[in-house]
């Protein structure tokens, strides 16, 4: 029972990992005992990130453009290349898009979907034959797909493509669930209120009030909350969760 949370030595792999959520992420399982590499498309982000991670653990970086199907497979390659087994997936890396309705571009919801969307596939899918050789027994692999309370209600913001996508990530991640169970490869979601991030900063710098006002908790994320949910869901304490989305706003939906 000690050992139910526990994460180490698992090899994870956190897209978009050199920042934001996908930072507090990668920092969890680091301190936690994983070897982690975090991918994102600037390889000077991520080199950033993993000297400063690297001095608690192990973390290695790794520059990849997920928006495309060949940049997917060339990432799950790499880490094939380097690794015999992979236990943990984090599906994180995302876009967002802000523009009034009667100006919303055409290209918004082609980068958004390509990004929060069509990378989880596929780098899921060619993941799977790694993750496969990560299972233990008892222990299963994990995918878990990072979305958004803004896929579960309607956003406040104009971002339409965004919660569009991370609706079809929550779904996804319960397709993906039945057709990997049989894999013994578990897939879930968590769906992050508002967290300080870049891609919250502008957001928090006019509404943070307001968001905290009306959040039951009153408080924005901390790192923590989010380095917690994802090391339940690829520990031992959850190796029987798959198919779920599991919200961490505060009560914010509510």
């Amino acid at each position: 029972m000690k050992d139910l949370f526990s994460v180490e030595g698992k090899t994870v792999l956190v897209t978009g990992g050199s920042r934001g959520i996908g930072e507090m992420i990668a920092t969890g399982f680091v301190e936690n005992g994983a070897k982690v590499y975090i991918a994102a498309r600037k390889q000077a982000d991520c080199d950033r990130v993993a000297r400063e991670l690297s001095k608690r653990g192990t973390c290695i970086p790794i520059a990849a453009d997920l928006s495309t199907d060949a940049g997917a497979r060339a990432l799950a390659d790499t880490i094939a290349e380097r690794e015999p087994a992979l236990h943990v997936l984090v599906n994180n890396a995302g876009a967002n898009w802000g523009a009034p309705y009667e100006e919303y571009p055409d290209s918004a919801w082609d980068k958004v979907l390509a990004l929060n969307v069509k990378s989880v596939f596929h780098l899921t899918r060619y993941c799977t034959p790694l993750l496969e050789k990560g299972v233990r027994d008892g222990d299963p692999a994990r995918v878990i797909n990072i979305g958004s309370i803004d896929g579960i209600q309607a956003p406040a913001l104009e971002t339409y493509a965004y919660s569009a996508s991370k609706a079809a990530v929550h779904h996804l991640t319960k397709v993906l669930a039945t057709k990997l169970a049989p894999r013994n490869i578990t897939v879930n979601a968590v769906a992050p209120g508002p967290f300080e991030s870049k891609m919250m900063a502008a957001t928090l710098d006019t509404f943070k009030d307001a968001i905290v006002a009306g959040c039951p908790l009153k408080r924005i994320g901390e790192p923590e909350d989010m380095a917690g949910v994802t090391i339940y869901l690829a520990s031992r304490a959850g190796a029987y969760v798959t198919g779920v989305v599991i919200p961490v706003d505060g009560g914010i939906r509510i």
